[in-house]
């Protein structure tokens, strides 16, 4: 479904569109929603990098600091004895 929008440009703004249309042979209205389509996208992947960095540092209490080679290095170890 589409929904009929109107917009208002400053002069110089709309004569870019108008011009970057005419050289990628779009509509002045595909290069908007690719623009904002990719704005939508990368808003989304900010916000979960965003929620996924929260989660990296609020485990660490829980767990606390393990290295893993130093506990394969303690395994290997032991099987060799």
């Amino acid at each position: 479904m589409t929904i009929r929008k109107n917009f208002n440009f400053k002069e110089e703004n709309a004569k870019y569109l108008e011009q970057r249309a005419k050289e990628e042979a779009k509509t002045q209205t595909q290069l908007l929603e690719e623009l904002l389509e990719k704005d939508r996208k990368e808003k989304i992947k900010s916000k979960k990098l965003e929620a996924l960095n929260r989660l990296k540092g609020s485990l660490s209490g829980k767990i606390g600091d393990v290295d893993l080679k130093e506990i394969r290095l303690e395994r290997a170890i032991r099987r060799a004895k």
